[in-house]
Parts: structure tokens; sequence; C-alpha cells
């Protein structure tokens, strides 16, 4: 008797051989789950047949929570215990967040990641989000009758290490195995690459609920390389309702507002800029808790006028991008929107007018990022069929160093590098006898430490020791395809080693980054003449401590008159490494070095004398 398998409609015909994977935009506004069914990229509906999860999490004082749209309709009702755009918060301490004094929750500024302080108890922004997580993975798992092996989750380009590492330990909590960390950008070049077998230069423009990236990628022939990225982790469709929510108050002349009513005009607003999307203008009335009614008609034009140095913001960093690619416009040949403010007709004209070409809109910019971290996630669970040979080459948004002597940073890992990556550098010691070295990592793009962003600290114990500059330390630096860092540091001679996986407590928000590489290039003379002033205090420092040494050891090799020169050329070297002058810094250890060639050579003939005394020639 022959037995039929039988399958739902949509599902594999053999089930057992299909691991089930999902791709989840965890968005700032809104997010979404989508899988892979018979090799289509597919969103998941929620039993009343709605794509979109708003990322709106309610805390109740009986410990439940109520997520999605049950708890944005309570939203302003209850500001203080419903948490929304939560991902602005994700790694982030208070002083990171924009407009958190108008914002109605109950921060606690701890060391670290902020806290939220709700009905249910304090909350961190990753158990937040676990929440938002939980909930599209019961989804995906009752539209799909099992359980899921794992998921790809996108996060914006420009998050950084914390960042990334906060979304990853929110997955963790929601039940989620995280295949990879995704850049929402490359996402989207994925549905499009694959979609539309689109080959060339493409710029991705991704501007979203909170964030802002943009993404220069190459897609030839399967390979999906990013070229450069850019961005602000703190710029999106939040900030151009805010924008037109402090028009409201302005134009109604409106006194300082209870949470209440900060919370109903910010929805008034956010609904109003939708509208004028399609409407030339849009009335907005509302009745706030204290009676009193504001009724303000607002037109499309003077919308765009308040808006358009937030659209201003999104160029500057494209223009930056295709710099770093070593690219102009004119070699670009498509643009893609992605996220919903993108929606916007003032949006989408500047991006028009940027690239000189119309963009590419024809998947919907709210679901184009899930669609691609679908199709990765099926990949990487093991479900390739045939024509999916393709490979996908993402990079890291800023530049990864360490700490050498008098505060410089040399570069291990330079920014735009593809990942998964690692890069290892040979360092060695600056004293005698010295038996530890401390590492310190460090991102950015400036000269000195004190302009970077430091990570991690760790110490190599265990150094055997030797003479400066005889030891042998191999520090490598590893990325890993989610853009996390781990650091080992290893003395090739003895083999002690030590390592540290970068986890710090919170990172930088993405203005900082963009502002950071902005003073990278402002300052580029400046830091040059800091680095060249370090180095030489540095060598000035090396042979300050060599020349003691020496004068310690054989001093009585130099009549009277000879000891006083060099002791002299000391005082001079002393002297001017306090100074910023590094051309008179280097004159000086010249100066030192060549005043003392004759001392050291009646050194070395001591030395060679010492090592042949009582030898015979046939010994040697």
């Amino acid at each position: 008797m022959a037995l039929l398998q039988i399958a739902e409609p949509g599902m594999s015909t053999a089930p057992h051989q299909h691991r089930l994977a999902v791709g989840i935009d965890l968005g700032t506004t809104n997010s979404l789950v989508a899988t892979v069914r018979n090799s289509i990229p597919e969103v998941l509906n929620d039993e009343e047949g709605r794509s979109l999860l708003p990322s709106v999490v309610r805390y109740l004082s009986n410990g439940h929570a109520h997520i999605g749209y049950k708890a944005q309709a309570e939203q302003n009702a209850d500001p203080k215990n419903t948490i929304a755009s939560v991902k602005r918060f994700m790694g982030r301490g208070l002083k990171d967040i924009a407009y958190a004094e108008n914002l109605p929750y109950d921060f606690i500024d701890l060391p670290g990641m902020v806290q939220l302080k709700t009905a249910a108890g304090i909350k961190s922004p990753v158990e937040v989000s676990a929440e938002i997580l939980a909930t599209l993975r019961q989804r995906a798992e009752d539209a799909l009758g099992d359980d899921l092996v794992g998921a790809v989750i996108t996060v914006p380009a420009y998050f950084d290490d914390a960042q990334r590492q906060a979304t990853k330990d929110a997955a963790k909590l929601a039940g989620l195995n995280v295949l990879r960390l995704l850049n929402e950008p490359t996402a989207a070049a994925i549905a499009y690459g694959l979609d539309n077998g689109s080959e060339g230069i493409y710029a991705v423009y991704d501007l979203g609920g909170g964030t802002f990236d943009i993404s220069i990628l190459k897609l030839t022939k399967g390979v999906f390389e990013v070229l450069a990225t850019g961005g602000d982790s703190a710029l999106g469709g939040d900030d151009f309702d805010h924008r037109l929510f402090c028009w409201i108050i302005n134009q109604a002349k409106l006194d300082p507002l209870n949470d209440e009513d900060t919370s109903l005009l910010m929805t008034k607003a956010r609904e109003a800029k939708e509208l004028l999307s399609s409407k030339a203008e849009t009335h907005i009335d509302a009745v706030l808790s204290t009676g009193e009614e504001v009724h303000v008609t607002v037109r499309a034009e003077e919308f765009v006028e308040m808006t358009q140095h937030l659209v201003a913001k999104t160029i500057t960093p494209s223009r930056k991008a295709l710099r770093d690619a070593e690219l102009t416009v004119d070699d670009v040949d498509g643009v893609v929107l992605v996220g919903g403010a993108t929606r916007m007709p003032h949006v989408r004209k500047a991006v028009g007018e940027f690239f000189q070409s119309t963009p590419l809109a024809n998947i919907d910019p709210d679901k184009v990022v899930a669609l691609g971290a679908a199709v990765q996630a099926n990949l990487l669970a093991g479900n390739r069929a045939a024509g999916d040979d393709w490979l996908l080459l993402d990079v890291i948004p800023l530049s990864l160093g360490i700490e050498t002597m008098g505060g410089l940073v040399e570069k291990v890992i330079p920014r735009n590098s593809t990942i998964p990556c690692a890069r290892a550098q040979e360092f060695t010691t600056f004293k005698d006898g010295q038996t530890a070295m401390a590492i310190h990592v460090v991102q950015g793009e400036r000269e000195l430490v004190s302009d970077c962003r430091s990570l991690a600290k760790f110490e190599l114990r265990g150094i055997p020791p030797m003479a400066a500059g005889a030891a042998r330390i191999r520090v490598t630096y590893q990325v890993d395809a989610d853009g996390l860092l781990s650091v080992s540091a290893r003395e090739l001679r003895s083999g002690v080693e030590a390592s540290i996986e970068v986890k710090p407590s919170y990172g930088l928000a993405d203005d900082q980054v963009a502002q950071m590489l902005q003073d990278s290039f402002k300052s580029a003379e400046v830091d040059m003449a800091a680095r060249a002033l370090r180095e030489e205090q540095v060598e000035a420092q090396r042979i300050i401590l060599a020349t003691e040494s020496a004068l310690e050891a054989d001093g009585g090799l130099l009549s009277d008159d000879e000891r006083a020169g060099i002791d002299a050329m000391l005082a001079d070297v002393r002297a001017k490494a306090q100074g910023s002058d590094h051309q008179a810094i280097k004159a000086a250890i010249e100066a030192l070095a060549h005043g003392t060639e004759d001392f050291a050579a009646r050194r070395m003939d001591r030395s060679v004398r010492a090592a042949l005394s009582g030898r015979k020639l046939e010994e040697i």
C-alpha cells in the first residue's frame, strides 16, 4: 500500500527536510517577521491579517504586558507604562537619549544601559524588546506549525557593538536562536537583488522610525558586497513627529503639558504627518485633559519647511558614504528606499535629486528588510535551493584600534573592512623587565585615544622579563558576522595568552559616530601634528631611559667633561619633551644620539673585551 504525504498549502511537501527559520525586522516604530515558503519570501500576518506589529509594550500592575496594537491604543491613557520606540534606548545611557526630558517615562540612570520604571517593575530596553520579539516568534510558530530553528534579526548598519549585543540578548530572552545579526540596508539589498536580478552599484537609503542608514553596495553575479556605510541612529520618523508636535504647541500657544497630553499630541502629530504624504493639508483637533481644545491646520508645504533640515541631515552621510566607497553619484545605478518614513514625498524628492535618479520603491518599504532577512535566514538554516549560490559581504562602520605608548591609536581593523574578519599585529615591551602589558581597545578615526571611544581594557600578565623591545606580543582582533568583536593577546616566546569579548555597558549613538567621522576629516592635520608630537615624546622618553641605564652601568668610561656634556644633552631632551614643538624634540634626540656615539662605541669595546677575556682563539 502506497503512503501519500499531504501538506497544507504553502508548506513544503517534505517538511522533515525543511528547517523553519525567519527574518525579523525589529523596528523603532513597527516590527514584523517573514519566512521563505516554496522559495518565495513572505511576511507573516497576525490572526487579523495585519503584517506590522507596533513596537509598543504596555506594562500592567499585575506583571503582565500588552504588546502591539492593544498597547498602542492604550498609550495616551497610560503613557508612563507604555514604552514606544524602545530601539532608541538599546545599549544606551540616559545622556545618549535625545529628547529624554520630553519623554513620559520614569528613567533610572544606572551605570550602563538606562532602565525604565513601570507598573510591572523596573524594565531594561532589552526586556522590552524581548516582549516584541517573543510576540513575533509566537506569530511565526503559529503560522508555520512548528518550532523555529533560528532567526536572522536586522539592526541598523551603524549600531555599535553594545547595541548589537543588546539586540542579541533580547532575542535570547525571547527564546530565539540568532543565526545572524544582519544590517538593515544589506537585508533590503538581498530582497531587491534576488527578486529583481539587479546588478551594479546600488545605494540603500533607509529612513525608519528612529534610525537612518545609508549603504553603498555592489551587486554582481550573486555577490553582495557592502562598499561603505553611514547613517545616524538618532534620526528617523519620530523626529519628524516631534518637530510637528513642537509646531502644534507653538501654534496653539499651549502651556507646558502633562504626560497624557504630550502623548495625545504626539499621536496626533504622527497621524497628521502620515496624512500629509497624500493630502495638501490636514486638521489637528484634540481635547486636552484640562478641557482646553486644540484646533490647528497644517499645510503640506509648512510641514516640508519645518522638517527640511531633518531631510538635509540624511544627505550629508549619503555624500560621505559615496566618498568612502570612492564613487560619485554618476556611478550609482539605482537607489532603494527602505523604511516607512521614505513615504514622505519631500524625502523621496530630496533622495531623487541627490542621486539624480528615481528611487526604487516597488517592494513595500516597510516589508523589504524583513523579506531580505528571511532569505538570509532560510540559507543559514540549510535550506539552500538550486540557484541560491550567493555570497554576502558586510562591513564594519568604524575603525577598531589599540592604544600604544603616548596615548596614540594604532588602527588594527580599518572602517569599511569586510566582515567577518580577523587582523593581528605584533607589539613589544617598552621597559626592561616588563612582565605585563595593558591592552586598551578603542573605536574611532582619530589619532589620539582621548578622541576615540574606549571599548574594553584587559591585561596580559606573565611575560618573561626581557630587555625592552625583545618580547613579541601578537594582538588579534576578530569581528564575527554579527559585527561583534573579540580581542586576544599572546606572547609568542612563552605562549602566555589573555583575551576578552568586547561587551561595553552601552555604546555610541550614531550621531556620535557620524560626528567622530566628521571630526576625523576636519582635524586630520591637527591630529597628525598631535601624533607626531606624541611619537617624538615617546622616543624622547625611550632614549632618556636607555641613556640613563648606560650611564649607570658604564659611566666610568667618561671623563668629567664628557659626562657633563651628556647630562646637558639629557636635560635638553627632557625640557624639549615638555614642549609642543615636535621638530625641536626630534632635534634634541638626534643631538643626544650623536653626542653619545663615542660612549656607545666604548661600551661595545668593553663588552667585546669582556666576552673574549681568557678565551683561546680556537675556542672563538
